[in-house]
């Protein structure tokens, strides 16, 4: 790893752990390690295995893109990939987008693919994570409407369904006019990378007719998978099996911890919290947590002490053994960086 980009992940740390110090401070630490060293260690143990499907599944996601693409890999090595990926972006900054480039350049290494196409399938793996994860928060949203007369979200809920309507429509759209969007969007685009590696000392700039066809391809890979119905169909729902797996773990670490709160609760939960990756930390660590605690206090009567120990657990568990997890994959794959 170069010297900036350590740099730049010991800084997301830090400032992960301030918000954790914070939202501690708000909460009582002692209260919160109290609630944490209560926890059941066998249904921790289940957790941890549920995380561990979530991750297969979403492997598998990625292996039904692959094939869409037309990119013959094992299914073993999908999921390495996919654990690989996963380990990149909890070790660059800025959640999914700091990782997502490091994802293609290991899926081109191990494949032997053009980088736009494994970019491609990287971006369209990201593109339908939301689909199950907007449909899970839709309906939970619905569903929180329609029970409670006077909830204390305010209008959250309506936005969420308004973005589950509004979303679909404009993907729509965009599909519908993507020749036109594209040729007037790539002269954009090369002309912003021209002026950005144009900045950076000692890199050359990319000959603009090699631009425009790698983005070009980029698009194309996009449009196949986008049109092989069968393996998209298969994506969404190893998809929908990955959310499934990562609401059922929060779902048992409230149980771990003698609480109970309704099943719905973490699939409304879990897709919004996502809106913290954006925090510029590894994996936007601290501020998906905090999102999370803070719908939960406002959705369950669990006290908010063992709210916070739960979704420490859960989610700084998780992110250390997927981390784990894809260090190792990262190193079966044969990739040194």
């Amino acid at each position: 790893m170069q010297r900036e980009d350590l740099l730049a992940t010991v800084a997301g740390v830090a400032g992960a752990a301030l918000v954790f110090a914070v939202m501690f401070w708000v909460v009582d630490a002692r209260e919160v390690l109290a609630a944490a060293r209560s926890a059941d260690p066998v249904l921790l143990a289940v957790v941890a295995g549920v995380i561990l499907l979530w991750n297969v599944s979403w492997g598998l996601a990625l292996w039904n893109v692959l094939r869409a693409l037309d990119i013959r890999v094992p299914v073993h090595t999908a999921l390495l990939v996919n654990a690989a990926g996963a380990f990149a972006n909890h070790v660059t900054p800025f959640g999914q987008a700091g990782g997502e480039p490091v994802t293609a350049w290991l899926l081109t290494q191990t494949a032997g693919t053009d980088y736009e196409v494994s970019l491609a399938s990287i971006t369209s793996l990201d593109a339908i994570n939301v689909v199950p994860s907007l449909a899970f928060a839709a309906v939970g949203s619905l569903y929180y409407v329609a029970t409670e007369t006077d909830g204390e979200l305010g209008l959250l809920p309506v936005a969420v369904i308004t973005a589950a309507v509004v979303l679909p429509v404009l993907a729509a759209v965009v599909w519908r006019y993507r020749a036109a969007i594209r040729g007037r969007a790539g002269g954009t685009v090369a002309a912003v990378i021209h002026r950005v590696v144009g900045a950076i000392p000692r890199v050359s700039l990319p000959d603009a007719e090699d631009l425009a066809a790698r983005i070009s391809g980029f698009t194309d890979a996009l449009g196949r998978v986008a049109v092989s119905r069968e393996r998209l169909v298969a994506a969404v729902g190893c998809s929908a099996l990955g959310w499934a797996f990562q609401a059922l773990g929060l779902w048992v670490t409230f149980l771990a911890l003698d609480a109970s709160v309704p099943v719905y609760v973490p699939f409304f939960v879990l897709p919004l919290g996502k809106v913290g990756s954006a925090l510029p930390t590894p994996g936007g660590l601290g501020g998906t947590e905090a999102i999370n605690v803070t719908l939960l206090t406002l959705l369950t009567a669990v006290s908010a002490p063992t709210i916070a120990a739960v979704v420490t657990i859960h989610s700084v568990g998780g992110y250390l053994l997927t981390t784990t997890v894809g260090a190792a994959a990262t190193s079966a794959l044969g990739v040194r960086s």
